[in-house]
């Protein structure tokens, strides 16, 4: 199994949240991510939270610049 990310650059977010998220496995990547969604943006950790954040995974590693944003 490959590499596996979850960038919040992706979403809209009044913060503008710059964090990327990379891990060799998708239940590693997805207690980071819960985690990250917590304490941070203020989700609650249900199982649709959980569906969603794994429905975002993506192979291999995030880009340095996210896709829209300036240098």
């Amino acid at each position: 199994m490959g590499r596996k990310f979850i960038d919040c650059r992706e979403f809209p977010s009044e913060m503008n949240c710059s964090i990327a998220i990379s891990a060799d496995t998708d239940s590693e990547l997805l207690e980071a991510a819960v985690q990250h969604a917590v304490s941070v943006h203020g989700h609650q950790d249900t199982p649709e939270l959980r569906e969603q954040l794994k429905g975002a995974f993506k192979d291999g590693t995030p880009a340095e610049q996210a896709p829209g944003r300036a240098a």
